[in-house]
């Protein structure tokens, strides 16, 4: 019957005994009686209490949470049969294997005969911190090596969770990086450029999302939004959020039909009823000339037009943040033919840039003492500024991300989220020479670039951290 193995405490007392008195567990079975473990001598005021089992039965009952380190003979028979020697090809660490189980977080000596030197270096091996031969062994050579072998565990179990702690960190921030999205813009004459910073620390992903995606129809639909909180519950919440608006996007739903069910999909995944979300959505028609506008609870975007200064487009009408409406008050007011978040279509021109943001780009302080609020007003500032400096695409959000944090005196405690998706009409693709063959096209007027767009088209890529 196997011997049960006892239950190991999250942390054992080898591993936090600094400077406290040690406790020696002895396992051996020596018949004539010869062992017996010499006087150890307390050094720097430790001394050292000894226990002894005669086999790996009683060893299992003695196996307590004081113990800091075994002293193992490696001679010690498994069974129950009484001490002979090992048959031809029986595993002469067995018994060294069985405490190993038993005990992982304690540290282990294991005690052999001068003549079994490969015996004991294969023991050590195998994960005992270290070795003794009986015909060597005095109190001061066993005192010196079970402190050595306790410390030794120590400095074992440190680097295995240390090892542990960085394989788990790695592997979170692969997770975390896969749930970044990818915009899907392939065949749109739009650029997309973005800058994602989560409140958290060393965290790639926070509360804050966005995505953009063009339909079949040549629509290109994007998206920004804001969970409330910081915490990994909510980084995963707002991942849930942006996945389902890309399925409801690709399945043909926009505008408030599409928000009336990410609110049920925020309802059936949320903790707590106090959790919501705001957000953001605009539909921009194939030709890049208008654009569907939807506010639950956000910031409206910010647009700079050829010719003009960048200002916000009108948010006026927009409906509550996702989560805020009573669980009952959707469908009622679905049924009576209203929507708590109207569309407002908006005139976007041939050349342009919008840009959408989460609030952590507008709740940074400002002023000498930090008592004042970046606001939207002061952001639509900054970013005129810099536009006047020349700045464009993936250098202009990341002049305002920087200048944000810098104003701030010191990193943003909330996450933020820019997006900028920009139409510059002089690099508007035309039809081929054989498209629409045998009636003139009429060529617009070339516009000037939109102020916002970058230097080169943006890749659909995931931004920069």
């Amino acid at each position: 019957m196997p011997v049960p193995v006892p239950q190991q405490r999250a942390v054992s007392a080898a591993e936090t005994s600094h400077g406290a008195d040690l406790t020696l567990l002895v396992i051996e079975d020596d018949p004539a009686g010869t062992f017996t473990v010499p006087e150890l001598p307390a050094a720097a005021g430790t001394r050292v209490r000894i226990r002894t089992a005669r086999n790996l039965t009683e060893a299992g009952r003695l196996l307590t949470d004081d113990v800091d380190c075994i002293l193992l003979d490696l001679a010690l028979p498994t069974g129950s049969e009484a001490r002979s020697a090992p048959a031809e090809g029986a595993d002469e660490l067995a018994a060294l294997k069985h405490v190993l189980r038993i005990a992982p977080r304690h540290a282990v000596l294991a005690l052999t005969a001068e003549d079994d030197a490969e015996l004991a270096a294969e023991a050590v091996r195998v994960g005992a911190q270290d070795y003794l031969f009986r015909s060597e062994l005095d109190g001061r050579l066993l005192s010196r090596a079970i402190r050595y072998a306790v410390e030794r565990k120590r400095a074992d179990v440190a680097h295995h969770q240390l090892t542990e702690s960085r394989l788990r960190a790695q592997e979170n921030a692969r997770l975390e990086r896969g749930l970044l999205p990818t915009p899907l813009l392939e065949g749109s004459d739009l650029r997309f450029a973005a800058r994602y910073r989560p409140g958290r620390s060393r965290a790639l992903l926070g509360g804050d999302f966005y995505d953009t995606v063009r339909t079949p129809d040549g629509t290109v639909h994007a998206m920004i939004g804001d969970v409330c909180g910081h915490g990994p519950d909510e980084a995963a919440l707002g991942a849930e959020l942006r996945i389902a608006w890309r399925a409801l996007t690709l399945a043909g739903l926009c505008g408030d039909e599409l928000l009336s069910t990410l609110q049920q999909v925020l309802e059936h995944e949320r903790e707590s009823e106090e959790i919501f979300a705001t957000l953001c959505t605009v539909d921009i028609t194939p030709d890049g000339r208008r654009a569907g506008l939807c506010l639950a609870g956000h910031p409206a975007p910010l647009i700079a037009r050829h010719g003009q200064a960048a200002q916000l487009l009108p948010y006026e009408n927009g409906g509550p943040a996702l989560g805020l409406l009573p669980r009952n008050a959707l469908p009622q007011a679905l049924r009576a033919g209203d929507t708590p978040w109207p569309c407002r279509q908006v005139d976007l021109g041939g050349s342009w840039s919008l840009m959408m943001y989460t609030d952590g780009l507008i709740e940074g302080r400002v002023g000498p003492n930090g008592t004042q609020r970046l606001g939207q007003d002061g952001m639509v500032a900054m970013i005129n500024r810099q536009l006047a400096q020349g700045l464009t695409g993936e250098d202009l959000l990341e002049a305002a991300v920087t200048q944000v944090r810098e104003l701030n005196g010191g990193e943003l405690t909330d996450d933020v989220a820019v997006l900028l998706l920009s139409r510059d009409q002089e690099h508007i693709r035309r039809p081929g020479p054989n498209a629409n063959r045998g009636r003139s096209i009429p060529r617009p007027r070339p516009e000037p670039a939109s102020p916002m767009a970058p230097a080169n088209s943006a890749n659909a890529q995931r931004p920069p951290l």
